[in-house]
């Protein structure tokens, strides 16, 4: 049985058509999740290769309301569950209430934000569940117990760890100390996504019997970079998704 991995790409990188096109190689290749980043021009989270990626879709055309729009064209192929990632700034331009019922209208199933910190979200997690809306909560190792455990007591269902401090890309060593972390995650009933420099099966397997999907991100723009002169960029994709799944 394959590994339930969320796949994550960045909307209209290199372009918009190519981007559908990774999204179904992503799904063909085991995906459980798509989790479908919203470039911005001044992250927080995301190291060089996806930052890079978001240039190159921001250079593409993307726009917000594109945005939703690819969003829509994707959920109406899969039923695998369909999260966009976006920074607060983004959210909170469009307004809230636009940018939550522009999600719902689009097919996904919630947002992940993760420069949101879950005490100062002005309103964002209450609207979402008004709208029968995820917003899934983004924490780092460094989390200390009482705010965790004010994030279980929001009643989302998922939690969205880091594996490690820092940003995204960089391959993360997994240890003891990961999984300690992850069971105590776990511990709150939430279905932990973990993250975070992960690129290779053998991490994978370490992880996956302690979280409900592991998120890899990174590892897919460096294929698409690797193939962009020969287009052969959505093949090398579904390849790598079916290495990291176990396919």
């Amino acid at each position: 049985m394959a590994d339930k991995i969320m796949a994550h790409l960045v909307a209209y990188y290199p372009d918009r058509e190519a981007s559908l096109g990774i999204a179904k190689a992503l799904i063909q290749g085991g995906a459980g999740f798509l989790e479908i980043q919203f470039p911005f021009s001044d992250p927080t989270a995301d190291g060089a290769t996806i930052q890079e990626a978001c240039t190159t879709a921001l250079m593409s055309g993307f726009k917000v309301e594109k945005g939703f729009e690819l969003v829509k064209r994707i959920t109406e192929r899969t039923d695998i569950p369909v999260f966009i990632m976006s920074y607060c700034n983004l959210v909170y331009t469009r307004g809230i209430k636009n940018f939550l019922s522009d999600t719902k209208k689009a097919g996904a199933r919630g947002l992940i934000v993760p420069d949101l910190p879950f005490d100062t979200d002005e309103g964002l997690y209450a609207e979402a569940r008004a709208m029968e809306l995820e917003v899934i909560p983004v924490i780092a190792p460094t989390i200390d117990d009482k705010r965790l455990k004010g994030i279980a007591d929001l009643g989302t269902a998922y939690l969205y760890t880091a594996l490690r401090k820092g940003i995204t890309g960089a391959f993360t060593e997994i240890g003891d100390e990961n999984i300690q972390f992850l069971n105590k995650c776990g511990s709150f009933g939430l279905k932990v996504l973990a993250g975070f420099g992960i690129s290779a099966r053998e991490q994978i397997e370490k992880i996956a019997p302690f979280v409900h999907a592991v998120i890899v991100g990174s590892a897919f723009i460096r294929e698409i970079q690797a193939h962009l002169d020969d287009g052969s960029y959505c093949d090398a994709v579904l390849a790598k998704m079916k290495k990291l799944a176990g396919c």
